[in-house]
């Protein structure tokens, strides 16, 4: 699997509350709906322009804070092919596993790219690889992650283990 896309940079402790603001926890139910406000508080440019495909790279420690799932919904259903950070808050982490949303660990790629890059996620070879030509390595997914991450997510996986899908 391989994803490409435009940069969206942010820093460390990036929390929940200004990836999906919490004065929607209990007002927005549908999922396109939550796209629309991703990121509304922490960056206006993202809500505006974010497309499909596109990578956010964030600091240490991102998604800290509530263990709120629709600060990982938002995301992905916005499109966002993956996330790079420096570290992940815990339950954010797994959020995104449940969900779906590819996310890496790699400092070094952090560090290296520039908001407005194009970057190129190969999960094959576990490779980061940026317009200038450098190359990043991250331990591939497990086959059972990949599993979560190829069918959508930890419900949809489990039903299509269990041949509830069609």
């Amino acid at each position: 699997m391989k994803i490409q896309g435009k940069v969206w940079k942010y820093g460390d402790d990036v929390n929940t509350d200004v990836i999906f603001a919490g004065k929607y926890t209990y007002t927005i139910k549908d999922r396109a709906e939550m796209a629309k406000v991703a990121l509304e508080d922490l960056d206006p440019e993202f809500t505006k322009n974010a497309q499909a495909g596109d990578i956010i790279v964030g600091g240490k420690n991102w998604g800290c804070g509530s263990s709120r799932e629709q600060a990982v919904t938002c995301l992905k259903e916005r499109g966002i092919g993956a996330i790079i950070a420096k570290g992940f808050a815990r339950i954010y982490y797994r959020n995104c596993l449940n969900e779906g949303l590819p996310i890496i660990v790699s400092a070094e790629a952090v560090d290296a790219v520039n908001a407005g890059e194009t970057v190129e996620i190969d999960f094959d070879s576990g490779e980061i690889r940026t317009a200038g030509g450098k190359v990043f390595k991250f331990p591939p997914y497990p086959e059972f992650v990949r599993g979560l991450i190829e069918d959508g997510g930890l419900i949809p996986h489990v039903k299509k283990s269990l041949g509830l899908s069609k």
